[in-house]
């Protein structure tokens, strides 16, 4: 899908990132906009599905979930790696990404849960009931030294 944004596009984008809770006037304020013209464009971005969601950063600490791990998961479809374990996959609550992979794993998937029995029965109760999962190979984070999910927007 090709989706054409301009500079101003770009703009709201980047505004929006760095705080999704700004106010439509401030928006307008910051483009030197009319403010019917800037929340145009954000219904427009939302409809071509450019802004995804809204949603606040929360502390994974503040709600006990203090273990980070990485999956990486070998199922028998192999390449073709179905889309009925990954929606398996996504459907588990402490499992936050789902990502498909190239290289001998189909999959690797990141998980937050409280501590290692939480991650070691989320892996005997629910992995283990997936039809598919051949193996798994599993990393703990010992340290977070940069986790973020904005992107670098680059202008025209």
């Amino acid at each position: 899908m090709d989706i054409t944004l301009d500079n101003i596009d770009l703009q709201i984008l980047e505004l929006m990132q760095n705080n999704a809770r700004i106010s439509n006037a401030d928006l307008a304020r910051e483009l030197n906009m009319a403010a019917s013209a800037v929340l145009e464009r954000v219904k427009k971005l939302e409809q071509k599905k450019v802004i995804l969601r809204y949603n606040a950063a929360i502390s994974p600490q503040a709600v006990n979930q203090k273990l980070l791990a990485f999956i990486f998961i070998k199922s028998q479809e192999g390449f073709t790696c179905s889309t009925n374990t990954a929606d398996a996959l996504s459907a588990l609550p402490e499992v936050q990404e789902v990502h498909h992979i190239a290289g001998e794993d189909c999959f690797l998937v990141k998980v937050r849960t409280e501590d290692s029995a939480s991650l070691m029965a989320l892996m005997r109760n629910s992995l283990k009931q997936i039809p598919g999962i051949l193996s798994t190979k599993t990393t703990i984070v010992l340290e977070t030294v940069k986790e973020q999910q904005q992107l670098v927007i680059l202008k025209k």
